[in-house]
């Protein structure tokens, strides 16, 4: 029993050593996985820093080479820009030497000419004083003999009035009248002129208008009664119904028209006026308020003016926004507010003698009296797509391609595909006003005047195009730097 024991006791020692055994193998192969993990994750971390690195190393490389090419840019864009200064060095320095080459060949040609001017007078000097002389000796005598025969035929005429008491009386009566005669026209034809000036001559205020004075139709008798073309066709609704009204003899409408400056807003009052029939005279809202006291006379004597029109006028205001301003909240000086209480006295009931048209680029700061008595609103927008191609072609035609294809002007231009380049330029100049494409078409005039051979070509009218195009962009920031927003959105519905 005792053996048995020691070999149970054996039995269980040797199965706990064998526990212990795969204890030990479990331990050694959790190790083993733990080792392999460590160093698969230590691969992963090498793999991704070495990715890492290379990937910055790439950008490294392309950043590098961008500044070599930048910089490589840049070296070439200063050759050209010296190379275009060595140029035009090269040219004004021709034109300057061709200049004073040519300063020389006519001061030469003058120093000939005077040289052999003197010296033909030198050679003729003494025939030329015996002309002089013979000249002045019959000059001498002639005057002699018409002062002798002068005296004479006075003496025996004075002579024979003083000795016949008649002849004086009448002499001196005559002399009398005559002078109360002048005197009398004198005075009746100032009073006349003023008379007329009043009825029909220009008010101060007024500084264009269609309408001929006497005074005009004596300087211009050929121009009276000439009137432009029809109206277009945005605006013939309301110029068919101004011209049956006036046709009637009915109410005249006044009309508002807002907008941008620079679209069409002063030629479209002159056509509405011209299609319907009418007068039309135009003032600025700005030259009110310089008259001080006499802005309220001025203001009745326009008025007064239009109301003698046979043909019924249209009242063009421009820049109204500077006169009709609110009198509660605007600050304005007491003659001013006068003026402005003077126009809507005359104008608060609608007339059969003239028609009020309003321009302003900013409606919102008229007297609501003023709203009041407006019947029609019509909205200027900057023109669009179509319509600025529309205007380079009109321009273009008028202050280019005519004056160049007439040949009385030194201009000309070179070959190239106008109606392109006219596409062009109305796909760049997009938020620009008529004005501005019109006087986009005078620059480039006036850039082939100043050219040295008269050609405008085509980088010529882009170079122009380009800097119109960045004054725009000036123009535009100082209006948001006032804090008013450009004219695209300020007027787009």
């Amino acid at each position: 029993m005792q053996e048995q024991t020691l070999q149970l006791e054996q039995q269980a020692k040797l199965k706990e050593y064998e526990a212990a055994v795969e204890q030990l193998k479990s331990e050694q192969i959790r190790v083993q996985a733990e080792e392999r993990r460590k160093t698969l994750s230590e691969e992963t971390r090498q793999h991704q820093a070495r990715a890492q690195y290379q990937d910055k190393l790439a950008r490294q490389r392309y950043e590098d080479q961008l500044k070599q090419q930048q910089l490589l840019n840049e070296e070439n864009l200063r050759k050209q820009e010296e190379s275009v200064q060595k140029q035009e060095a090269l040219r004004r320095a021709t034109v300057e030497r061709e200049m004073e080459l040519r300063h020389k060949n006519e001061m030469l040609r003058v120093e000939a000419e005077a040289r052999a001017r003197a010296k033909a007078e030198r050679e003729n000097a003494d025939i030329t004083r015996e002309q002089i002389r013979l000249k002045a000796a019959e000059h001498r005598q002639t005057i002699l003999e018409s002062i002798r025969t002068a005296g004479t035929l006075f003496g025996e005429g004075f002579r024979a009035f003083v000795t016949d008491w008649d002849k004086v009386t009448a002499t001196v009566a005559g002399l009398t009248l005559l002078a109360l005669g002048v005197y009398s026209a004198k005075n009746a034809t100032s009073v006349a002129g003023r008379y007329v000036e009043a009825r029909l001559g220009k008010p101060s205020l007024v500084r264009e208008t269609s309408r001929i004075t006497a005074l005009e139709a004596l300087r211009h008798p050929v121009q009276v009664g000439r009137r432009g073309p029809s109206l277009e066709a945005r605006v013939r609704d309301l110029a068919i119904a101004t011209r049956n009204t006036r046709k009637n003899r009915s109410l005249y409408r006044n009309v508002l028209m807002y907008g941008p400056p620079g679209t069409g807003k002063t030629l479209f009052a002159k056509k509405l006026a011209l299609h319907s029939g009418m007068d039309y005279a135009i003032m600025t809202g700005g030259d009110v308020a310089p008259m001080g006291r006499d802005g309220v006379t001025a203001v009745h004597k326009v008025f007064d003016w239009a109301s003698t029109s046979r043909r019924g006028l249209l009242l063009f205001v421009d820049e109204a926004d500077a006169f009709l301003r609110k009198r509660a909240t605007e600050k304005i000086s007491e003659d001013l507010r006068a003026a402005l209480n003077a126009f809507l006295h005359r104008t608060g009931q609608h007339s059969s003698k003239f028609m009020l048209v309003l321009a302003s680029n900013q409606p919102e700061q008229f007297d609501w009296a003023i709203n009041d008595r407006i019947d029609e609103i019509v909205s200027f927008d900057l023109p669009r797509r179509e319509e600025r191609e529309r205007l380079v072609r009109m321009y273009f035609d008028k202050h280019v391609l005519k004056p160049a294809t007439e040949g009385k002007q030194r201009l000309k231009l070179a070959q190239f595909d106008y109606g392109k380049k006219c596409s062009e330029i109305a796909e760049l100049t997009e938020g620009m006003s008529g004005r501005e494409i019109s006087q986009l078409a005078v620059a480039w005039q006036a850039m082939a005047y100043a050219s040295e051979d008269g050609v405008l070509t085509e980088a010529m009218m882009d170079a122009r195009v380009q800097d119109a195009i960045q004054q725009h962009r000036q123009k535009m920031q100082w209006l948001k730097a006032e804090g008013s927003q450009p004219p695209v959105s300020a007027w787009t519905k």
